[in-house]
């Protein structure tokens, strides 16, 4: 449900830059190898901290929570800026910065001097908009388990299927018109489970009845989808 929402948003980002199609392999290669660094730095440094702090669950559940409610209260479908976004400006600043595209190149060497093709400034706002997912994603798993390795290996298989989910769905996304209502619930009941999560324990709520809640609220989302599909205007 997550890797979903993360392709919209990788979507969105390729049209706002104008990428040729035929470089969206190569970004999402290199953007894969990335995240999957990003991911385990987030995931180790965050288990170390819970174990040390346990309390630090109670602040993700709250996060999650924040997130899930003004996702719901969010009408508009996310827009890229190429100006304002902030990975923009720091490579307007700080970085020599070629202006046009060169195929597939994310660098090249004009007058001697090693500059950054927009292709790369492409790579580096979808890095920078995986770390943002990472923030909502990473604590839900760690309201199903605590071991860093499978959530970690877990985060590696998803990253791993945006690839593929990419390029099939990249052509049906926007039919899922309810996919941000179905993840802003999921993650406000993520959020919940954490807060309360002794006391679900003895009422009897197991991890597998967590499993159950989510595939129920992604289903739902898609079949709604389907059956009520956004009128043309």
């Amino acid at each position: 449900m997550l890797s979903l929402d993360n392709i919209f948003v990788m979507v969105v980002i390729f049209y706002a830059f104008n990428v040729n199609p035929l470089y969206y392999r190569r970004v999402l290669f290199y953007g894969i190898l990335a995240a999957v660094v990003f991911r385990f730095i987030f995931i180790f440094s965050a288990s170390a901290i819970i174990h040390e702090f346990s309390w630090v669950l109670y602040l993700f559940g709250v996060l999650l929570i924040y997130t899930g409610v003004k996702m719901l209260f969010e009408k508009d479908k996310p827009q890229i800026s190429k100006r304002n976004h902030p990975v923009v400006r720091f490579a307007s600043r700080y970085l020599p910065v070629y202006p046009h595209f060169v195929r597939h190149y994310f660098f090249i060497r004009k007058h001697g001097k090693l500059m950054i093709t927009p292709l790369f400034i492409v790579l580096m706002v979808i890095e920078f908009s995986d770390v943002v997912f990472a923030v909502d994603s990473i604590p839900a798993i760690f309201a199903i388990t605590s071991d860093p390795y499978i959530i970690f290996f877990s985060n590696v298989f998803a990253i791993l299927g945006l690839r593929a989910l990419f390029f099939v769905l990249i052509k049906v996304i926007d039919f899922f018109r309810y996919l941000k209502i179905g993840l802003a619930v999921l993650l406000t009941f993520i959020g919940v489970k954490m807060l309360i999560a002794d006391y679900l324990k003895e009422a009897g709520f197991t991890t597998a009845h967590s499993l159950y809640t989510i595939l129920g609220i992604m289903v739902i989302s898609v079949l709604l989808s389907i059956i009520f599909p956004e009128k043309e205007h």
